[in-house]
């Protein structure tokens, strides 16, 4: 069997921004299909990769997955990765898995060592955005509680990601997550997302004052660029430190190991190497005794559908992440699509990633460019 075709859409899904799938196609007749992670500003750059990798991998053996990754580390990236590269990778790394399932006739993660258990569970993303009022915060978070999620993520900071900030800011953000806390109950878990925009001693002093709200986790507090201060700041952090979708393939992940810098990494599937690297690492974080929560900003169909089949795999994992405002559009595109239940959703049986898409209904969704984002005063003085 070799690959003979490869194949992209870049796709909007009227939200947050453009997606893009990948499809291979063999010259047997059997095709997969994989997801690269995007940004609103990083996506054509995504697909400058694949078309430059598509030469390298047709006529390939696609069942030959980790003699592809390490080429095109090696022979075609020069050893020196990047954000766009491993995206594109990752990708196609899942279309070659997608078709080896297929071609075995189950689902990946029978060829990964089989699952440690039968259901996966996920947390909401993708409801609410931070802001100065924590009214319209909670009453969202409410609402996705009565969804029937037992798990929900949200960005309490409000205002442009910027390193240094203001009490007021420092205020808001805990009233927040003060709100949400309140909204949902005791018996929810609440994720703070920090999305590293803030300097350890603002992250230290905002992580002290919502202890008492018992967030499940308090994620990247501060850049991953800098290991030492991430450490720095989790000895002072009481609440479990997350870091991890900034990083890219297992020797980024080894110095967050080593200096022991987060209690939970969450790597992301569609832009960390792929399914194999995202289990390596995994497998790595293991004798640390760090849990394994995968990012997924990606469609709740392919990139969802990848995070399942590795997170099945993993005795360390613990969560992952499922964007609501992107339900619709992955449950429109996807031949039986995946179902929530209680904050689980069931492991698929059926070969390679265990769901189809409906190659048709991508053309209701073409690709558009985003307006560019606000350029904004270095320090904003308020809402």
């Amino acid at each position: 069997m070799k690959i003979s075709d490869i194949r992209y859409h870049l796709v909007n899904p009227g939200k947050g921004k453009n997606l893009c799938f990948v499809r291979i196609d063999t010259d047997e007749g059997i095709h997969g299909w994989g997801e690269c992670y995007t940004q609103a500003d990083r996506d054509i750059q995504v697909t400058t990769h694949i078309d430059k990798l598509k030469r390298y991998l047709v006529g390939r053996d696609p069942t030959n997955i980790k003699h592809f990754i390490q080429i095109v580390f090696d022979d075609f990236a020069g050893r020196r990765g990047a954000m766009d590269l491993w995206c594109a990778v990752s990708g196609l790394e899942q279309a070659m898995w997608d078709i080896t399932g297929k071609v075995c006739g189950v689902p990946i993660h029978k060829l990964l060592g089989g699952p440690v258990r039968e259901r996966i569970r996920v947390y909401a993303n993708g409801w609410g955005e931070g802001g100065w009022d924590s009214g319209i915060i909670a009453e969202r978070a409410s609402e996705v509680v009565e969804q029937g999620f037992t798990a929900l993520k949200f960005d309490p900071i409000p205002g442009p990601w910027r390193t240094f900030v203001d009490k007021r800011v420092e205020n808001q953000t805990v009233e927040n997550v003060r709100a949400v806390r309140q909204a949902v109950g005791q018996d929810v878990d609440i994720l703070v997302e920090m999305h590293r925009r803030l300097a350890p001693m603002h992250a230290i002093k905002i992580a002290r004052q919502i202890e008492e709200y018992e967030p499940f986790w308090y994620e990247e507090p501060v850049l991953a660029e800098n290991i030492d201060a991430l450490a720095a700041a989790k000895r002072e952090i009481r609440i479990p430190v997350v870091t991890g979708e900034e990083l890219y393939t297992k020797f980024e992940f080894r110095e967050v190991f080593e200096k022991q810098a987060a209690d939970i990494i969450n790597p992301d599937v569609c832009n960390v190497g792929g399914i194999l690297e995202l289990k390596e690492i995994g497998a790595m974080a293991e004798p640390y005794f760090v849990a394994v929560s995968p990012h997924n900003y990606n469609s709740t169909a392919l990139g969802l559908a990848a995070t399942i089949q590795v997170s099945a795999t993993m005795p360390n994992f613990l969560i992952t992440e499922y964007f609501l405002n992107l339900e619709d559009f992955g449950k429109d595109i996807t031949v039986d699509p995946f179902e929530v239940n209680n904050g689980y959703i069931e492991l698929p049986e059926t070969p390679g990633l265990g769901i189809e898409i409906d190659e048709s209904s991508l053309a209701k969704y073409p690709y558009q460019e985003f307006p560019p984002r606000a350029i904004r005063q270095f320090r904003d003085e308020g809402p």
